[in-house]
This record gives structure tokens, C-alpha cells and sequence, in this order.
């Protein structure tokens, strides 16, 4: 577990270490402030910011004025500079709204309307010869689409790990598999009861996704309500890489913006997400109801759908709040407790605009000194396949662990993995190293590369096999002997 040292009062707790609460300690370690993150899960980025749909988003879905629109647009204006400055893939690809008869028009102009006075640049509407130049294999039924050249796609997990990373860097701590179970104002501090201790906090920020309520609920009279909204996902291997070149909308409905088909960043092609409503908060579970309904919309959006390129299928939950806007500000009757709640889509697009927002409430109701030692910059794992032939063969003579190759479907190698395991808030389980290097996101969805990753992490962690976990917590791969002992006969 990374630690924010051995203090337990702090100037700033932020709950939750997804996209939004670091994005929250980042800007916040631009402030000579105490900040220390608590995560229940094992890394940063274990819930909805690990299993969405990568999309930067250009800003015409939201309402006029709403929280969610003016985020959504500011966070997409930033995210090219940032990307920059953390060394995380981002790619504006731009993105296709289709309606697939002439009745679905109006809806298209109404999008259009909205995305002009959300101020989005660039939008205009194509009509079907030159969609169809756009994306050759769009549904011959498509009549016209609403295109936003500002739209683009990014790595969720980079972009997450990046930012935490940075925070740590500028001296923001954080405590893993720390879960909070009470908050409660003591003496002018908040007194937040994990079960790994109590902490003592001047300001909290509540970043605790799909939770966000349950934590709210216990500080303010005013209640939140936070609806997880499950979306159901399958992922085409990269072979299909240019089967389609933007990402490709259909009309919103009542629970959002819909399903979609779209390049990632890494060349594979993603399908989804449905949309349903339910009451478990871990309800990550696929259905053969949403799958079967995820690829019968996809294939009547595009031609020749390639469905049996098919490697893996997830779920994700979007954390709806009643009104569908963002909550971000102090909770009613709870000063200095911030909610950082109801973060749905767009909220990885907007989630530099939210740290921002975040971190200026705070700095006014702190004045705090500006940190001097701010560094805005942070290097990503070093990848040998963006080198010459030149560079690579020097890199692995003076460091030969970069020429072992680990996972063959996205030729990761050892020195990769090496490097994942030693940096800021390094990788400590399979998943860890998966979402910070690719290793077992391939065709084979790690069958083969598992045994070798898990013998990589043991000997750089100094933990026996036995002690690997998938994801944390009990997920164990190898339970002999540290179970069974010898009552197996071996």
C-alpha cells in the first residue's frame, strides 16, 4: 500500500483516485497543501474510469448552461496541452452523429443548436455522399450526420495513471485498499473513519464515483442520489484497425447518448455502451441480453459489423445523479465537505476542467501558498516500439530486459513491466501492469503471458507467488500453498 507518510491530519482528503480525484490532486498539488488520496481498490483507476468509452467528447449533447456542458467543453480544449505535458496517447479523430432516416433530422438540428451555444467549434452537418466518403462502411440507411471535428480518443487508463502519478510526484500522498466507512465533523476537522485508521482532514473532496451519495448522505440533511447506470462493451481485436475512422453516434435517447462504434486509441475497434439501470454498486457483471442487444445496434450502424473479431466484452457503471448534471461544490450544511459527484459522461473529458474547479474552490477557501516545486510534466513508460531500429538495439544492450519479449499479442517486454512495477505508484497486481502497459490486453486476453508477468512481479515486489492478485484484495491466481498448505497430499 502507498502511504501519505505516517501523518493523519491533512489540509485536503480526496476520496476516490479515478479520473476525477486525481485529476482533483493534481491541481490541488499546485498549492503548498497537505493532500493525501484514499482509494478503496488496490491502483488508481479501478472503477468507472477503467471500463468506459475512451471518448473525448466535443460538448453538443449537454444542456445549455448546465455544469456538464461548460466542463465537457473547457475539459476537451485542455486535453491536447495535457496530454502533452503527462505523456499520455490522445488523438482528435473527430466524431459522427448519424441519422439513419430523414425523421431523425430535427434531432440532429437540435444537437447541432446546442453544441453552438455550448460553444463548440466546428460543427456541421454532412450529408450522405460525403458520410459515406467519411466512413465507407456507415449503414446504407444513413441519411446525414452532425460532425464534430473536436472530438477525439484517449487512453482512460494513461490518462488516469498519468495524472495520479503526477500528483505523487508533487508530493500528494496515497492510501490503497483503504476504504472509508464514516465521516463526521470533530473540532473544526472532519474525522473520516477508514478501516485502516481514522484521518483528520481540514477539506474533503468527495470523488468516490458511484458511492459519491452514500458519502454525501452522511454529512448533509440534503440527500443525493446516485443511480449506478450499467453499460455493457465488446472489444474487436486490432485487426480491425480503419474499419471505422471516427467515432460513430447515433441519435441520443432517454439514457444517453446511445451506443457507439469507434477506433481507440490503440488501433482496436470498441463497441457499446447499452444502458440499463440497476441498484448493485459492483454490478460490473456482462449479460447475454446486452451483448446480443449491443452488437444488433452496432451492426445496423455500420456495414459488415466484424463481430467475430470479438476478444473480450466488460461493463462499466456510470454514476447517474437525478438531475444529470455534475455535482461539484460543498455539500449543504457541511462546510468545507466538497462533492465531486455525479461524474457520467462526459466526465473523462471534462475531468481536467473538473481538477481545476476542484482545486480553485479550495484555494479560496484556503489562500494557500502557490507550490514553487510544481512540476507540470511527467514521462510515461518508455514504449521501444517508437524507437529506430538504432535506438532499440542500443536501449536493449544497455538494459537487455527490454529486449524480452513478455506479451507476444502487444509485444510488451519485460523492461517495460520492470519499469510499470518502480514508477510513482507502481503496478502491484496482473491488472496493474495490464492497464499501465498492455500486457494481457491482446487477442489471447493474457492466456499466455500471465505466468511470466506474475514471476516479474514476485521477484521486483520481493512477494512470493501466491500473494499475486488479478486485481487486489482476494483475487489470488496460485492458492496452494497459501490456503491448502499440505492437507492436499503434495
Amino acid at each position: 500500500m502507498h502511504t501519505a507518510g505516517q501523518s493523519r491530519m491533512f489540509d485536503v482528503v480526496v476520496i476516490g483516485a479515478g479520473v476525477s480525484g486525481a485529476a482533483c490532486a493534481r491541481e490541488l498539488s499546485r498549492y503548498q497543501l497537505n493532500v493525501c488520496v484514499v482509494e478503496k481498490e488496490e491502483d488508481v483507476c479501478c472503477g468507472t474510469s477503467k471500463a468506459n468509452s475512451a471518448i473525448v467528447h466535443a460538448g453538443f449533447d449537454a444542456k445549455p448552461g448546465s455544469l456538464m456542458a461548460e466542463l465537457n467543453v473547457a475539459g476537451n480544449l485542455a486535453m491536447e496541452q495535457l496530454s502533452k505535458e503527462l505523456d499520455f496517447p490522445f488523438e482528435r479523430i473527430g466524431s459522427l452523429v448519424v441519422c439513419f432516416n430523414e425523421a431523425g433530422r430535427p434531432g440532429l438540428q437540435k444537437l447541432y443548436r446546442n453544441g453552438i451555444e455550448n460553444g463548440v467549434e466546428g460543427l456541421r452537418i454532412v450529408e450522405r455522399e460525403e458520410l459515406q466518403l467519411m466512413e465507407p462502411n456507415i449503414s446504407r440507411h444513413a441519411a446525414a450526420a452532425l460532425y464534430a471535428p473536436t472530438g477525439g480518443i484517449v487512453c482512460p487508463f494513461g490518462m488516469n495513471i498519468a495524472l495520479a502519478e503526477n500528483a505523487a510526484e508533487n508530493g500528494v500522498g496515497f492510501r490503497f485498499g483503504t476504504e472509508v466507512v464514516w465521516i463526521e465533523k470533530k473540532g473544526g476537522h472532519w474525522l473520516i473513519r477508514t478501516d485502516h485508521g481514522d484521518l483528520e482532514t481540514k477539506y474533503v473532496v468527495n470523488a468516490a464515483g458511484v458511492y459519491a451519495d452514500k458519502l454525501h448522505n452522511m454529512v448533509s440533511e440534503r440527500k443525493l442520489s446516485i443511480t449506478p447506470r450499467r453499460g455493457e462493451y465488446c472489444l474487436l481485436d486490432r485487426a480491425t484497425e480503419g474499419f471505422v475512422r471516427h467515432t460513430i453516434f447515433c441519435l441520443p435517447g432517454r439514457y444517453g447518448k446511445g451506443v457507439l462504434v469507434t477506433p481507440t486509441i490503440h488501433g482496436n475497434t470498441l463497441l457499446g455502451p447499452t444502458a440499463t439501470d440497476i441498484e448493485d454498486k459492483e454490478g460490473t457483471n456482462t449479460t447475454r441480453e446486452g451483448i446480443e442487444e449491443l452488437l444488433r445496434k452496432a451492426g445496423e450502424m455500420v456495414e459488415g459489423l466484424p463481430a467475430r473479431q470479438v476478444i473480450t466484452s466488460f461493463a462499466g457503471l456510470r454514476a447517474h445523479e437525478d438531475a444529470h448534471d455534475f455535482c461539484i461544490g460543498e455539500a449543504e450544511g457541511a462546510k468545507g465537505f466538497l462533492d465531486c459527484a455525479g461524474i457520467e459522461s462526459p466526465g473523462l473529458t471534462s475531468a481536467p476542467a473538473i481538477g481545476k474547479m476542484v482545486a480553485g474552490i479550495i484555494a479560496g477557501w484556503e489562500h494557500p501558498e502557490v507550490n514553487l516545486r510544481f512540476q507540470a510534466q511527467r514521462k510515461g513508460i518508455l514504449n521501444p516500439r517508437d524507437l529506430t531500429k538504432e535506438e532499440r538495439a542500443a536501449l536493449i544492450r544497455e538494459h537487455p530486459a527490454y529486449g524480452n519479449i513478455v506479451c507476444r499479442c502487444e509485444m510488451v517486454t519485460e523492461g517495460e513491466i520492470i519499469d510499470a512495477i518502480h514508477r510513482p505508484l507502481g503496478a502491484r497486481s496482473l491488472d496493474g501492469v495490464k492497464r499501465r502497459t498492455r500486457a494481457g490486453m491482446g487477442r489471447c486476453q493474457a492466456g499466455f503471458c500471465s505466468p511470466r508477468v506474475m514471476e516479474i512481479l514476485a521477484r521486483e515486489c520481493g512477494m512470493a507467488l501466491s500473494d499475486i492478485t488479478k486485481s487486489g484484495g482476494a483475487s489470488n491466481l496460485i492458492l496452494w500453498p497459501r490456503r491448502w498448505g499440505n492437507d492436499v497430499g503434495i
